[in-house]
């Protein structure tokens, strides 16, 4: 008999729950929006209680804390969500559940997702990487998701401007970072619509695809992926795809050669699981966090 598990896929905007097994089947799925911890924990904890499930996997936007060795394991740090800073976002379903909570980032739950039950099955190193309201990657390498001293925080990577960009970047901390100068705010900021409505602008894809081109050069340069998966709402562009793949091969230069870099249309792809890889990673991370228990 198959286990019931939750998963929370905790975004800045929303909060998507869902009601799956260890297979990645989904059965249920509902959207809460976010709105501060103590009115939406309490909405988020009755969903599950009444379902209950097994164990919950929580694939949360950041940054968390993921040492277990902390005492503020499970916490959400450093956010700009003020609401949400300093927030035991594992503990409070830990607590009201009283199940096992697997905790990860919503990035990391994507890339989770592929390498379990997607097109990545099978590979090491792969890089999930999420384009939309913020930009973010998670990283599977050598069978294990990546923490090091936090997670990465691919989004931030520092990007140089192309010349003719007057635009001068919307992230707080870093102007020219990925995020800062390829966010979906980015875009609308910098062209005065939302990303949906240019779809037919060239000259903004030709930029976006620059700067994501530079961004994942660094990354295969660094970690040297199998594959790299690009999701969110701005790589809905599906125009996208081939100029990236074109600016990352012209970016590299021919230094690197493998049969991977070879095949850039099976190297550089979309999301496989229609949108439902970061839920699927939150099935799995709740799987893992039961066999624990």
């Amino acid at each position: 008999m198959n286990l019931k598990l939750g998963a929370l896929e905790a975004g800045g905007t929303k909060m998507v729950c869902a009601i799956g097994d260890e297979t990645g089947r989904i059965f249920e799925q509902i959207s809460i929006p976010t709105r501060t911890p103590e009115e939406t924990i309490p909405e988020l904890t009755a969903y599950f209680k009444e379902r209950g499930v097994e164990a919950l996997g929580i694939g949360c936007f950041g940054p968390i804390e993921l040492d277990r060795r902390s005492p503020k394991y499970g916490y959400i740090t450093s956010t700009p969500k003020l609401a949400w800073r300093e927030f035991d976002m594992a503990g409070a379903f830990a607590g009201a559940l009283g199940c096992p909570v697997g905790f990860d980032t919503d990035v990391n739950a994507s890339v989770l997702g592929e390498v379990t039950f997607g097109q990545a099955k099978g590979l090491s190193c792969v890089i999930y990487l999420t384009v939309g309201t913020g930009v973010g990657g998670g990283i599977y390498i050598e069978g294990r998701l990546l923490h090091g001293m936090l997670h990465p925080e691919t989004g931030h990577v520092l990007i140089t401007p192309r010349k003719d960009d007057p635009y001068g970047g919307r992230c707080p901390y870093h102007k020219n970072c990925l995020e800062g100068l390829a966010s979906g705010p980015a875009i609308e900021e910098r062209w005065g619509d939302k990303a949906a409505n240019l779809a037919d602008r060239p000259e903004v894809w030709e930029l976006e695809a620059d700067y994501i081109a530079q961004a994942l050069t660094g990354y295969i340069l660094t970690l040297s992926p199998q594959m790299i998966i690009l999701g969110g709402g701005v790589m809905h562009q599906t125009q996208l795809f081939p100029l990236i793949r074109e600016k990352t091969a012209r970016l590299l230069s021919g230094y690197i050669r493998t049969k991977r870099l070879d095949d850039m249309e099976r190297y550089i792809v979309p999301a496989s699981l229609g949108d439902d890889q970061g839920i699927m990673g939150c099935l799995e991370l709740a799987a893992r966090a039961r066999a624990k228990s």
